[in-house]
């Protein structure tokens, strides 16, 4: 795995009235302050958690990879940091499924530069409409596409050679952490079985009202 620290950070978004799919690239500079406002609301919100071996065995990954992206500010679990010895980070489900799109992406070959640039730009859009998205990569680009046609748009050009669907990916995570052990964030308490589906449900119900 390359050691590089990834400079590169992705782009915000599509501009109003732009459709078609586009590379995320760019510098982290050009995030400014709404990437932030979309990752603080989410994890906000959190109520329950996952320590970091639940969030190795739903993203498919090594104790030794979460660790490195996390100190290299790959992938930051964002209920809660490693404040130092004793204290365990806690994953949100969205850095789960973050998780393992880093993990596809390094097992296809894309640098660490160009999947840093993805993971800024899931952070940035908020996880809004995630679960339509497909991001689609050469080896030396990462394209996001929201639509069937974008796709295809993108293999007829001679851009895209791999794709992951990021909804296929939600409901994998769903179902593996379901499977597995959450937390309580304000109490601590073991969850056992908890399904984030549920907690997902309830939080866009609680929007709604």
């Amino acid at each position: 795995m390359s050691s590089g620290d990834g400079t590169a950070g992705g782009s915000l978004g599509r501009a109003p009235g732009e459709s078609g799919p586009y590379p995320l690239h760019g510098s982290v500079g050009d995030l400014g302050t709404d990437a932030g406002a979309g990752e603080g609301a989410e994890a906000g919100a959190e109520t329950v958690g996952y320590r970091g071996p639940t969030a190795c065995a739903a993203a498919g990954i090594t104790y030794r990879q979460l660790d490195y992206w996390a100190r290299t500010g790959l992938v930051e679990p964002s209920v809660r940091p490693a404040y130092g010895s004793g204290t365990q980070r806690l994953y949100s489900f969205h850095d789960v499924v973050v998780l393992k799109i880093v993990k596809r992406f390094l097992d296809t070959g894309v640098a660490l530069q160009n999947i840093r640039a993805a993971v800024q730009h899931l952070r940035a859009r908020g996880f809004r409409d995630l679960e339509r998205m497909t991001l689609m990569s050469d080896g030396a680009t990462v394209y996001e596409c929201s639509s069937p046609d974008e796709v295809v748009d993108l293999l007829q050009g001679g851009q895209g050679v791999f794709g992951i669907a990021v909804g296929v990916v939600w409901r994998d995570v769903e179902a593996a952490l379901s499977q597995l052990h959450g937390e309580r964030v304000d109490t601590g308490e073991t969850l056992i079985g908890h399904n984030p589906g549920d907690e997902l449900a309830r939080r866009r119900r609680d929007r709604a009202v």
